[in-house]
């Protein structure tokens, strides 16, 4: 019998690859998504060659009626909620819509699952940055939580609502605490995707230079198509847990940098510039996750390096000029 899928986030890097991915393995797939979005072709990019494969469904996520009418319309038998405010830097007008968004959705759901469709299975879709300044390297699934910002600290709000839906109600919902991820739909708002449009541009003539923060911090970066599928492996285990999806190898931005503009036969250190606004604070213990209990879970493997990343990246933004 064909398998039933909500996703929340569908236009975004993550929603559209695991569209993709679902409609492969013949799932009926359904997401919400707000009613300014449904049109706006240019918010729709991501997803508008599977367009007629998919049905959208215009709701919000801050209002528990529509969601809630939604979830009655379709009973998904998987859930993956994805949405949310995702940058890190927020002014404070913009903290309680990031709670909102963040972690009251993620009531909305688990009690709507509850309630209508109890054996509906939730991913919920967490970040290195409930780790903050983390207490140890790498960071595991017992490593104690230290956000330093009000996204992190609406993950992790949601991660031990869901613990405890999971415990209390019964429910298979799972937390995934991704790391960062890239692929050529990454959001313009990340450092990973102003290098690399930067690096075009300038290799085009239509710019002269870069400005970033500390080339020399690191992060570990993954592929986004791998943790798409870690999200419907993780669903399809026996029991419902929460993993860290890491690569668990780590990498400075200097060396992305230098990646994608060697790859464009540039030097970047011809074009880059230090601009103090983008700098966070120092850290005092990188954010590299301990993939050991997802491997044992799942058995997965990465299937790009951070040159092939890249590589890709640079690909697609070059064929926009095409």
């Amino acid at each position: 019998m064909k398998k039933t899928a909500l996703i929340t986030g569908i236009t975004g890097q993550d929603g559209s690859y695991l569209a993709e991915l679902l409609i492969s393995k013949e799932y009926e797939v359904h997401a919400i998504v707000r009613r300014e979005t449904l049109e706006n072709s240019e918010k729709l990019k991501n997803i508008a060659h599977i367009e007629n494969k998919i049905t959208l469904h215009a709701g919000s996520l801050s209002d528990h009626l529509s969601i809630y009418k939604i979830f009655a319309k379709v009973l998904p038998d998987e859930c993956y909620h994805l949405a949310g405010s995702t940058f890190v830097d927020y002014s404070f007008d913009e903290e309680f819509q990031t709670i909102s968004s963040n972690f009251s959705s993620t009531h909305y759901l688990l009690s709507i699952i509850k309630e209508l469709k109890p054996a509906c299975r939730l991913f919920f879709a967490g970040t290195s940055e409930m780790f903050g300044e983390p207490v140890e390297f790498p960071q595991n699934e017992k490593t104690p939580f230290n956000p330093k910002s009000i996204y992190g600290i609406s993950k992790v709000s949601s991660y031990y609502l869901i613990k405890n839906y999971r415990e209390k109600e019964n429910i298979f919902a799972c937390t995934g605490i991704m790391y960062n991820h890239e692929s050529p739909r990454r959001g313009n708002q990340f450092v990973t995707k102003k290098i690399v449009t930067a690096a075009v541009k300038i290799k085009k003539g239509l710019q002269k230079e870069i400005f970033l923060g500390n080339l020399d911090a690191k992060r570990d970066w993954g592929y986004a198509k791998d943790y798409v599928l870690m999200m419907w492996k993780i669903l399809q285990q026996d029991k419902a847990d929460d993993y860290i999806m890491a690569t668990g190898k780590l990498h400075s931005v200097r060396e992305f940098l230098d990646i994608a503009f060697s790859y464009l036969g540039l030097d970047y250190r011809d074009y880059f510039k230090i601009d103090q606004r983008f700098f966070r604070a120092s850290e005092k213990l990188p954010l590299c996750g301990d993939t050991e209990k997802l491997i044992s879970a799942i058995g997965f493997q990465h299937t790009k390096s951070l040159h092939e990343i890249v590589e890709e990246m640079i690909e697609a933004e070059l064929k926009g000029y095409e």
